[in-house]
């Protein structure tokens, strides 16, 4: 959040504060701070089989800075906002079901589908939001890049003549670019996912819902969590502790997507029990713990998101008609005419 650029450590929270409600309505998941770690941690904990340009310093940096990207195009104007700001959230009721009407489970299959559904309902997906969509559309061009960059590899290791290998050491070095760009900027809504206020109807305070346990109703709650509370309290350290270990689903990447919810939907009434007993303003030691505890979650998913597109992408195929990767890497076919166009 572009705003965000102006908290430093020595202000107070009696001027900070004002300023984050002055922003409620914008409904962003982490601040600076904590997206900026997200990418950034994700990255460096990535293992070996990831190529190497994406582990560099230079690259970690970047990821880094472009996670927060989606939050800091935001006011460019319409149709741009109103079409991709509900990219970042999804209303889902105590239920698990998207805007208390369609089971998350049962999730559709593309966007045309879903929002038909919706509608069908009395809502549509840019009132309850998309944010199922916006990780497995990323996720899918994630690994369409790797694909490309896997085949332009090959290829320039095996082509026969200078001028080939040439087209595809620069084919390569643009796809370097590209998937930087594209990771960095996905990386965003994977980090907005672990963010309990961004998977729920309880979006800002608990709202005008069933209120039996006298959770605090009270707008900007959701800013204050996210962003000045991370950014004062939450170092690295506290959050290296808690990352899991790489884990392989063997599931498709919509299953991987609404477990990934599923977990993060189970953490909403945890974190407003933390804030009625005042771990976000007195008992800041649980407060920093649960904060820590989502911020990892992401680290941990998009990290094994990138690992799962890496992988995928050997099985996929690239340029016009097909040809599959694999048929590349093993020197059975110089995809240079496909991959270059035949026109």
């Amino acid at each position: 959040m572009a705003f965000q650029l102006l908290i430093s450590r020595t202000f107070s929270a009696a001027i900070l504060i004002p300023l984050l409600l002055l922003f409620q309505q914008e409904a962003l998941a982490w601040g600076a701070s904590g997206h900026r770690m997200i990418s950034r941690m994700a990255i460096e904990s990535l293992p070996a089989e990831i190529p190497a340009f994406i582990r560099t310093s230079r690259a970690i940096e970047m990821i880094g800075e472009l996670g927060r990207e989606p939050d800091r195009s935001r006011g460019t104007g319409n149709s741009h906002d109103h079409d991709l700001d509900p990219g970042h959230y999804i209303n889902l009721s105590d239920d698990f079901a998207v805007g208390g009407v369609l089971p998350l489970d049962a999730l559709p299959g593309t966007r045309e589908d879903y929002d038909t559904a919706l509608r069908s309902n009395g809502t549509n997906e840019y009132r309850v939001g998309f944010l199922p969509y916006a990780i497995i559309d990323g996720w899918q061009q994630l690994q369409m890049d790797f694909a490309y960059w896997r085949a332009d590899a090959a290829a320039e290791r095996t082509a026969k003549s200078r001028g080939d290998r040439a087209w595809f050491a620069q084919d390569r070095r643009l796809r370097e670019l590209i998937i930087v760009r594209d990771l960095g900027y996905w990386s965003h809504f994977v980090a907005d996912a672990s963010q309990a206020m961004h998977v729920s109807v309880h979006y800002d305070g608990w709202g005008d819902f069933p209120n039996p346990q006298g959770y605090s109703t009270k707008k900007g709650f959701h800013a204050m969590f996210e962003g000045i509370f991370v950014a004062q309290h939450v170092l690295r350290e506290d959050i290296l502790v808690k990352l899991l270990p790489l884990r392989d689903c063997a599931c498709s990447i919509q299953t991987r997507t609404i477990s990934y919810l599923r977990e993060t939907h189970a953490q909403v009434t945890p974190l407003f029990e933390l804030e009625k007993a005042g771990a976000f303003s007195e008992n800041l030691p649980a407060g920093k713990d649960f904060a820590a505890n989502r911020l990892a979650a992401a680290i941990s998913e998009l990290r094994d998101m990138i690992v799962a597109a890496w992988q995928a992408s050997a099985d996929s195929t690239v340029g016009y008609p097909p040809v599959p990767v694999r048929d590349i890497e093993s020197g059975k076919i110089n995809p240079l005419s496909q991959m270059r166009g035949w026109d």
